[in-house]
């Protein structure tokens, strides 16, 4: 499918129970393919195995720019991999590697993923959530940030980063002048991490656009640090508080940013609301990347509130065009479709349910067709047409 179909540029596979195997023939497929931009296999359990097929598969592939292997049981040996081909690979943009399987305490895949940021000029997105990283691990990450011009989101989020390694992220604000986005969510700054970042973009960070420090034992006397620090930055205009220690200095301070328009309610995860004259602060669905596992079929979907992040800091964007909903026959009568057909398909997701994306013109004359087999309609409509978008939904399938 993958080397047979040039005109895909999105592939969504998440969540599909892929093992080794597939992941293997997926990987290999690449090594032809010179269109594909975007592939999310998250939470597809290639284990190390697939891993290492994946880092091979970059070794050879120019054209792909963001790879998703977030929950996909990566291990050690094959982290390391990445980190020793992206040094030279120089077309991979955003790479996710959350949740890897690591076992031992020397924090190797710190130490590899750092020396990669010192020789790596291009990536922009780097996801290593849940690595076990510890202060000493930050301190490699950071020494790295002095020297990488490239990055502009990092998330760092469930590790075992502690004030110290906070006080070394906050050094490398004072100078860097290309991170946007910063995720620490989950880890424990408390108190003086908090006041290490906020002093730093207080007085000398004018690049940072979002700060995430949700759920870091922080207290009301840091979290109302960084709200002073964004009284005097300009720049930094969505900060996500949610799961600290909030006390009533820390419910005035956020409430005045939201009421006097500093702080845009979609840009951070809390509401001011008064109850007997006092100030509280409730929880609201915002956040960096709250349809990062799942994205609803209308509504807020599309919001920057819903997936700050990736507003912020974009790796690439693809359009979808209206939908029109029907069920799955049969996966491969509808990839023989597709693959037999030389006109252009730019989407396909492998995740939930089969959905066409067409333009308002085509939607009557899809919906008439919707009677018959779903496997027929797909292929009269690649058929008939080629200037619109594509994008399918496949239910449950197995790999």
């Amino acid at each position: 499918m993958a080397e047979k179909q040039r005109n895909l540029i999105y592939l969504n596979l998440m969540f599909n129970d892929i093992g080794p195997d597939g992941g293997e023939l997926i990987a290999k497929a690449l090594h032809k393919n010179r269109t594909l931009k975007h592939l999310r296999m998250t939470g597809n359990k290639i284990e190390n195995k697939g891993g290492m097929f994946f880092a091979a598969m970059l070794q050879i592939n120019s054209s792909l720019e963001k790879l998703d292997l977030g929950d996909c049981d990566l291990g050690m040996q094959s982290v390391i991999a990445f980190a020793t081909v992206l040094t030279q690979n120089q077309t991979i943009k955003g790479l996710n590697l959350n949740r890897p399987i690591l076992y031992g305490e020397q924090e190797e895949s710190t130490v590899h993923l750092s020396h990669m940021l010192k020789e790596n000029q291009c990536l922009i997105e780097l996801h290593i959530c849940k690595h076990d990283i510890k202060n000493c691990g930050m301190k490699q990450l950071c020494d790295a940030l002095y020297l990488n011009r490239s990055l502009q989101y990092l998330d760092v989020s469930c590790n075992k980063i502690t004030q110290d390694g906070m006080k070394y992220l906050a050094d490398v604000l004072k100078s860097n002048t290309t991170l946007e986005v910063i995720d620490l969510s989950f880890n424990r700054m408390e108190n003086a991490g908090a006041n290490y970042l906020s002093d730093a973009l207080a007085s000398h960070n004018r690049t940072l656009k979002a700060l995430s420090v949700v759920s870091n034992n922080i207290e009301g006397k840091g979290l109302v640090a960084l709200s002073q620090s964004m009284e005097t930055n300009p720049t930094l205009s969505h900060i996500y508080i949610w799961g600290n220690k909030f006390d009533g200095a820390t419910c005035v301070a956020y409430s005045d940013l939201i009421h006097t328009g500093r702080l845009k309610p979609d840009n951070t995860d809390v509401e001011p609301f008064v109850v007997d004259g006092h100030v509280y602060l409730a929880e609201v669905s915002n956040g960096l990347k709250r349809h990062y596992y799942w994205t609803p079929g209308y509504g807020e979907a599309c919001s920057p509130s819903s997936n700050a992040g990736f507003s912020l800091a974009p790796v690439s964007r693809s359009r979808i065009q209206p939908a029109v909903s029907c069920c799955s026959d049969s996966l491969h009568n509808v990839l023989s479709a597709w693959m037999n057909t030389s006109f252009p398909i730019s989407i396909l997701h492998v995740s939930g349910s089969l959905e066409l994306s067409l333009p308002n013109t085509h939607v009557g004359k899809t919906q008439s067709l919707l009677q018959y087999s779903s496997v027929f309609t797909i292929a009269y409509i690649l058929s008939c047409n080629h200037s619109y978008l594509l994008r399918f939904l496949v239910s449950r399938t197995r790999l």
